[in-house]
């Protein structure tokens, strides 16, 4: 069967070996550590550095394509590998724009896709450039790191240039961070529109879901988008069908979007099995992940029809507690019909440890369970009623 060497051990190779599994594909997983997630479940683990140029080159031996679930590795050591004959999907002329925003952003602009006003910010100029953005477009602004940021991490929302701002950007530069600044969006709610291709061009499209982000983080995913205009959410597919094209991306594409009274904007992309996809484990006839190794083997990439009127996810974050069996129990007792999904994460307050999935035809009735399993996997009623 073939190999798919996927760089990175978290929940997403995890879950990419569950798909593995059915389609008779050998994930080989490049972890840090035998504790990571995915390193708990694959059969075939290999220890090593991502920053590693020798490492990567020692894992990607006999893998007929190599694929990641994270946009960290060095793009000159994806180049070097491709050198050597490693097919790399996507490749690292495509996954470029997934690791640095401001290029991703000059490339969508100058293509003419919808994105946020934006500038970059020389080092040597960081805070006039700064102030000037800020004139031109109106405060806040939001000052992004270029590389590395998730989550809300590496992400800044500036009210105005006074002395919090100037400190903040002065820090930035002494510690070497490469900026940008984009305009603050009123935006309606956040969409994300989730796309595979594969090497033939063949692409596929889910449906445009909501993607609920509180303290940067997202918390839910409903798909679809509740209220969502046909036309605008054919509009957005297409967009991001129109960007997978144009950057030559192989696996999937997710597109976070801004809902604006005007239409949609480009937020972030992401090339690889994401969040505002895990709903297509039980929502969807291909989950994003049986799609991704669809994609990326050149497979013919499978349906997207969904299998319920609604899918809700919602994340488990980890709370003060760490003893989530019992709680485990109790939501599977409460409603045999919740999927939950862990990732054999060691509990943290706020860290992702898991999700929970909800179905149904009633959304209300979905969202309510699919929030209480989330929250009581999280506290519990007892530590609830501390609050």
């Amino acid at each position: 069967m073939p190999v798919v060497g996927m760089v990175g051990g978290g929940q997403l190779a995890r879950m990419t070996q569950q798909a593995a599994i059915g389609l008779g594909a050998q994930l080989r997983v490049l972890a840090a550590s035998p504790q990571d997630s995915a390193a708990r479940v694959c059969a075939d683990v290999r220890i090593g550095e991502h920053t590693s140029l020798e490492d990567l080159r020692g894992f990607v031996k006999g893998c007929v394509v190599v694929t990641f679930d994270h946009e960290h590795v060095p793009p000159a050591f994806i180049r070097a590998l491709e050198e050597d004959g490693t097919a790399c999907r996507p490749g690292s002329a495509a996954l470029l724009h997934a690791q640095d925003k401001l290029v991703m952003r000059e490339r969508l602009s100058a293509a003419g896709a919808p994105c946020p006003r934006f500038a970059a910010i020389p080092a040597d100029t960081a805070l006039a450039a700064l102030e000037a953005f800020g004139r031109e477009t109106g405060w806040p602004v939001v000052l992004k790191a270029t590389r590395g940021g998730y989550d809300g991490k590496g992400l800044w929302i500036l009210p105005d240039a006074g002395p919090a701002t100037a400190e903040l950007v002065d820090r930035l530069v002494d510690e070497g961070v490469a900026l940008m600044a984009e305009e603050h969006v009123p935006f309606r709610r956040e969409l994300a529109a989730l796309v595979a291709r594969s090497p033939y061009g063949q692409g596929a499209a889910y449906p445009v879901v909501e993607t609920v982000q509180r303290d940067g983080i997202c918390h839910e995913v409903i798909a679809p988008a509740p209220g969502l205009d046909d036309d605008l959410a054919a509009e957005a597919q297409r967009l991001a069908l129109d960007i997978a094209a144009r950057l030559d991306v192989v696996g999937l594409l997710a597109v976070e979007l801004f809902e604006t009274e005007d239409g949609v904007l480009v937020n972030e992309l992401a090339m690889r099995p994401h969040n505002s996809g895990h709903w297509t484990i039980e929502g969807s006839r291909t989950s994003q992940f049986e799609q991704h190794l669809r994609a990326v083997l050149n497979l013919p990439l499978g349906s997207t029809e969904p299998t319920a009127r609604y899918t809700v996810m919602a994340n488990v974050l980890g709370g003060d507690d760490p003893d989530l069996y019992p709680r485990y129990i109790h939501v599977m007792a409460h409603d045999p019909a919740v999927k939950v999904h862990f990732y054999g994460k060691d509990v943290r307050p706020g860290r992702k440890i898991g999700h929970v999935t909800a179905m149904g035809d009633d959304l209300d009735e979905v969202l309510e369970r699919a929030r209480h399993a989330a929250e009581y996997l999280r506290s519990g009623p007892a530590m609830k009623e501390t609050r």
